[in-house]
């Protein structure tokens, strides 16, 4: 069994995917970040960072003790090196599936984040912030346009590096971005939406988070927990 410690989020969403591709056995322990429980000591006991999301695995394949892993990217690799799916064991088309998820821990999630925040959640909106990671966003969109000319994938079968990769797309118009303008992006956006594992993913935001459509931040105190944060709050 593995502990998911999770939010309905991009990065939330990409383990789910996994999870329910592969049928692998996992509970759920909701992580509200809106609510702080990110920063409890039970939770900071397996994600330093105070970041979800973390897993526990109580089944590693060493028969050991179990594992606990925090960061999306490291997550999946794990997942997938336990299942041996969905991260080829050839050299080169795993080094192909590595390069495309270290490229979304990077470069699309950060960036895209940063055009969430100043877009979104900040409270004086400015242009310059707004226009650089909008401007970087679809720049990136047209990196993964590119690359999904000639393959259906991005490392050419489904794996991890799409799952990271699709749910950062998902909040597309909120980033200010136009699939139609991506055509190789928003067919392969379309199939991996279509998938079954993907839409019991997703399913889960209504059941773990029943407010989702309200947003995360709906008041100053929210707003507090999630973005005032310094030193201080990992200290301890």
């Amino acid at each position: 069994m593995i502990d998911l410690h999770y939010w309905p989020t991009p990065n939330g969403h990409k383990i789910t995917m996994f999870l329910e591709e592969t049928g692998l056995p996992y509970k759920i322990i909701p992580v509200n970040i809106g609510a702080g429980d990110q920063f409890k000591p039970e939770f900071l006991a397996i994600a330093p960072n105070n970041r979800m999301p973390a897993i526990v695995d109580h089944a590693p394949v060493d028969g050991g003790k179990p594992v606990a892993i925090f960061e999306s990217g490291a997550i999946l690799t794990y997942l997938a090196e336990k299942t041996g799916k969905f991260l080829s064991s050839d050299l080169r088309v795993k080094y192909d599936v590595l390069q495309w998820l270290f490229w979304q821990v990077g470069g699309l999630g950060p960036m895209a984040g940063q055009n969430h925040h100043f877009g979104t959640y900040a409270p004086e909106k400015l242009p310059y912030a707004i226009n650089r990671y909008v401007n970087e966003t679809n720049r990136l969109y047209g990196v993964m346009n590119k690359r999904l000319a000639d393959r259906e994938f991005l490392a050419g079968d489904y794996s991890i590096a799409d799952m990271a990769s699709y749910p950062w797309v998902v909040p597309w118009k909120r980033q200010g971005q136009n699939l139609d303008d991506f055509p190789h992006l928003k067919r392969w956006f379309e199939t991996i939406r279509a998938r079954p594992a993907t839409e019991r993913a997703y399913a889960l935001t209504e059941k773990i988070n029943p407010d989702a459509a309200a947003g995360t931040i709906r008041t100053e105190e929210q707003r507090k927990v999630l973005f005032g944060q310094t030193a201080a709050v990992v200290k301890n």
